[in-house]
């Protein structure tokens, strides 16, 4: 009763709720900020050309592949296949419109992130939407909302959940290997690389996130190149599937146009995580001159995630049912649907499928452990991340052996539930978010930042260890 309870709350509010609240968002920041989307180019430039002399500590390019190694996820394959599976074919459009628009809010989230970072007493750069909103807006309690959900959602989301994914995957590509190897494995590899912090993620997330993401979008491209005479028809379905009043026909659902928006819609928002303030978190470390400079570069990450790798599922799956009529997208199940698909390719497309989702699930506990991290460390203060790690193994490897349809409907509501407060500093602060993309604009994209950064006091305890004779007071 209770997983039934949870589930239905979550489908709830990953419905129109967050379609409305997001959607609605990335519309109105698109003409906020003048439509910034056109800058996509400029900014996957930016991602790669180094700004060592600016405050931070990880390059710009380190916090992209990190906070791309929690967006890339299970959510880019068995998402788009759960968007098509109860959609139709025309979610994969309105996937795609939703990446691109939330291109903008992902720009928004990030530069009022950046620009009201602090300084912990060891000199890490420290932001997110708790700090926008405790430090501009004096909205504190709100600022602990949203690092409370946020430490649920990374538990569930982006740790257990994801090593069960990798346990499924791999015994069901070496069916000897048994799951407490298995996790015990995983364990062990996770460990190494998150207790090096912040600084050792990244250099992780730089080379593994640019090889998964180009060999998934390699093995796309084969299967697609496979299906070449089936593409001009794969496009068009997809096309008038979104706009069209009845079903698309063939072996798809009867999906409307309703039905097509609202899942392929929700699909994306939750898979680029555009309006989250998860990505901005690890943003704020980034080595950057200006809060635009970053904000431009966090802007590919959505760009990357939906308009690209979603989109090259898409038409993978949709192109592949319509080659293999006998494939069943009419179960409402993505998972099977996506299996299905990709199994229908002789030789590469299994492998392909169970690959992606192991090095996918694998950078996403890596991003998501740096989110939680953060978020501890705002409620808490620096002396409880030794504790957090400890805790983060063990959910690995528990999560990895148990099942997980509680954990996996209760963090799907924590994260739907941490982009409200995001949201709201967003929509709050879309005046200055808007006159500082113009005071960056053209050649002064490379102005520095001339305000000081403030040093946090207290950092050892924590928000929630302040004593209360200073609540009134400023803690910075």
């Amino acid at each position: 009763m209770i997983v039934q309870t949870i589930t239905a709350i979550s489908d709830f509010l990953w419905g129109w709720p967050l379609i409305v609240i997001l959607f609605g968002t990335h519309i109105f920041m698109t003409v906020r900020t003048g439509f910034i989307q056109k800058d996509v180019f400029k900014a996957i430039k930016l991602s790669v050309t180094p700004d060592p002399g600016a405050d931070g500590n990880v390059s710009q390019f380190g916090a992209l592949t990190t906070a791309l190694s929690s967006t890339i996820g299970t959510g880019n394959i068995v998402g788009v296949g759960t968007a098509i599976a109860l959609g139709g074919p025309g979610a994969v459009l309105w996937m795609w419109i939703t990446g691109v628009l939330g291109m903008a809010t992902k720009y928004s989230e990030t530069l009022i992130a950046v620009k009201y970072r602090v300084k912990g007493e060891k000199g890490d750069m420290i932001g997110g939407a708790m700090y926008a909103l405790d430090r501009r807006l004096h909205m504190k309690w709100l600022g602990i909302v949203f690092a409370f959900l946020a430490i649920l959602a990374s538990f569930g989301i982006g740790c257990t959940v994801q090593a069960n994914a990798i346990v499924s995957n791999v015994t069901l590509a070496i069916p000897a290997l048994k799951p407490g190897f298995i996790a015990i494995i995983l364990g062990v590899l996770v460990s190494l690389v998150i207790v090096g912090g912040i600084r050792s993620i990244t250099r992780v997330a730089e080379k593994l996130v640019p090889i998964m993401a180009l060999f998934y979008v390699l093995g796309c491209l084969a299967i697609l190149i496979m299906n070449w005479a089936y593409l001009p028809e794969t496009v068009v379905t997809i096309v008038k599937a979104a706009f069209a009043p009845r079903a698309a026909g063939g072996g798809f659902i009867g999906s409307t146009i309703m039905m097509a928006a609202r899942y392929g819609t929700a699909r994306g928002l939750f898979s680029n995580e555009s309006g989250m303030g998860s990505a901005p978190l690890v943003a704020s470390a980034a080595q950057t001159r200006n809060p635009k400079r970053q904000a431009l570069v966090s802007m590919t990450g959505t760009f990357w995630d939906t308009v690209v790798i979603c989109l090259m599922t898409g038409l993978v799956l949709v192109s592949c049912i319509i080659r293999h009529p006998h494939i069943d997208a009419q179960t409402g199940n993505g998972a099977n649907l996506t299996a299905q698909s990709f199994g229908s390719i002789p030789y590469i497309g299994t492998p392909i499928l169970i690959l992606g989702l192991i090095a996918f699930a694998f950078s996403t506990i890596l991003g998501w452990y740096y989110y939680g991290e953060r978020c501890v460390v705002y409620l808490f203060g620096e002396q409880v991340i030794v504790f957090y790690k400890l805790l983060w193994i063990i959910g690995v490897v528990a999560g990895a052996l148990v099942e997980l349809n509680f954990v996996w409907s209760a963090s799907e509501l924590m994260n739907g539930l941490m982009a409200i407060p995001n949201i709201v500093a967003v929509l709050l602060l879309s005046r200055e978010i808007a006159k500082d993309t113009k005071k960056y604009k053209g050649d002064h994209i490379n102005d520095a930042d001339e305000t000081e950064i403030p040093v946090v006091k207290n950092a050892k305890r924590g928000v929630l260890h302040i004593n209360m004779s200073d609540v009134n007071k400023t803690d910075w």
